[in-house]
């Protein structure tokens, strides 16, 4: 059959009848019922002009049966009968919003053809399935990139494996790296908490004039046992970043890692101190590098940092930032718009009235410590109308800072998740006998939601609700 005639045979009049098989559920549907819905997949069939042109819209043609074949779920094409033949679509509560969706797209029925009996239903379960998909993708993401990290620290483990006193190396590696690890970890873990929160401690009350020391002269010294504290700590910072250096798995790699970096950081400044102070001494022309000094010493503060190693929350926070680069920079970008209209509105109506409002930069001082709700007062606008563009840039501010705020904890809460998820499993390591196999991940969230819309749509398949048994009725 040639493709002119079967375009003549294919594009049929109001009054022909063409032949549907959808999963073996077969129909013969008027194409003046069809052509009332052009949009819709099944008119479309009714204008082909050749077999090329009925394949894009259905799975097979049958030439001598003249018959349409669809490769779709027959539990569901009753519900798109229906829609031809009353102009409205219907929605049952115990069916798959997912299936269902998915089945009147592929048709080409548009979702506001849904009658309003069933409107509300479908859209209180279509927010819903949007909620559990995105809980879904969370779980998949935080499963995914823990088994992945535990997969990575297996990794490093087995590396001791070829290096001399392998065994040794890898149990105090453990025991560092991990605080939740054994009694020794979190003992060490603890003590180290104490040191860090000890030198930041003697930092402060060094900065205060009640416990401030001077000597003969009136020039202000070091108080000894604010020295023996930081010399201690500075001692212990030393021998722990030693031996996790030395312990560490792959050397080469080894300040590459974050946390790292911050034990390097929080000991750097003292030893840098040192150095610049022997310079100065030995060289009268170098005195002014005693101010280096003073700025380095300020650097000690870095240490708080090092409870992200003991700190699931911080290394969350750490991750979370890390992350969430574009809802930071469209914080900071919704800030600057803000910032930058209410400014030149405040100029404009108090430049008459209030000194420290006389010129736009001032204002933006001032727009940004009400936006962010700070208000220090400082800047205060004395007109009515000024007092009005305040209220407006601070109600302004609250819903500028909500919106990404949300999106961040979103991640926080994710990455929070994960970092539980994977101190659990490697708290569960034993390593006494060897690496044998990588430990058992229960990835029952990973491979949960790429089944759920097959799972569902085989229990569509498999059962038949009363409604749907009065809806074939009625379409028979």
């Amino acid at each position: 059959m040639t493709g002119q005639a079967l375009g003549t045979k294919a594009h049929m009049d109001d009054s022909a009848a063409i032949r549907i098989n959808v999963g073996g559920f077969k129909k013969h549907l008027q194409s003046d019922t069809l052509s009332r819905f052009p949009d819709t997949r099944l008119a479309r069939l009714l204008h082909c002009q050749s077999k090329e042109s009925i394949l894009e819209l259905c799975d097979d043609y049958d030439d001598i049966e003249k018959e349409f074949y669809f490769d779709r779920n027959p539990a569901l094409f009753p519900y798109v009968l229906n829609f031809y033949n009353t102009g409205r679509l219907h929605f049952m509560a115990e069916l798959c919003i997912f299936s269902f969706s998915q089945e009147i797209e592929y048709w080409g029925i548009n979702e506001f053809f849904i009658d309003s009996c069933c409107s509300s239903t479908y859209q209180d379960k279509k927010m819903d399935q949007k909620k559990v998909d995105w809980e879904d993708r969370s779980d998949e993401g935080s499963t995914t990139s823990s088994f992945d990290e535990l997969l990575e620290f297996y990794s490093d483990a087995t590396k001791f494996d070829k290096q001399l006193l392998g065994s040794t190396r890898r149990r105090f590696w453990l025991i560092l790296e991990n605080p939740g690890y054994s009694v020794a970890s979190r003992i060490i873990s603890t003590f180290s908490i104490l040191v860090v929160l000890s030198s930041i401690t003697t930092m402060c009350m060094n900065s205060m004039i009640e416990f401030s020391l001077f000597d003969s002269e009136g020039q202000p010294k070091e108080d000894p046992h604010f020295e023996t504290v930081e010399y201690f700590g500075i001692a212990w910072f030393t021998l722990e970043l030693a031996v996790r250096f030395v312990v560490a798995p792959d050397l080469l790699h080894f300040f590459e890692h974050p946390l790292n970096l911050i034990d390097l950081v929080s000991i750097l400044p003292f030893y840098l101190t040192l150095l610049i102070n022997l310079v100065a001494e030995s060289s009268p022309a170098l005195a002014n590098l005693g101010r280096v000094a003073q700025v380095l010493r300020l650097m000690r503060i870095f240490r708080i940092l090092k409870l992200a190693r003991h700190s699931t929350g911080l290394r969350s926070l750490g991750e979370t930032l890390r992350n969430s680069c574009k809802e930071v920079g469209l914080l900071l970008l919704y800030l600057a718009v803000g910032v930058s209209f209410f400014s030149v509105v405040a100029y404009t109506v108090e430049k008459e009235d209030s000194e420290d409002l006389s010129t736009i930069p001032a204002c933006w001082w001032w727009a940004t410590v009400s936006m962010t709700t700070v208000g220090y007062g400082d800047v205060v606008p004395l007109s009515v109308a000024g007092k009005l563009t305040a209220s407006a840039c601070i109600l302004a501010g609250i819903l500028v800072v909500v919106l990404p705020i949300t999106l961040i904890f979103n991640k926080f809460s994710l990455f929070y998740k994960k970092q539980k998820q994977l101190e659990i499993a490697m708290r569960g390591c034993d390593f006494d006998e060897g690496i044998k196999q990588v430990p058992s991940v229960n990835l029952r969230n990973y491979y949960a939601h790429k089944v759920k819309s097959l799972m569902a749509s085989l229990s569509n398949m498999s059962r038949s609700s009363p409604s749907e048994h009065s809806l074939n009725e009625s379409i028979h």
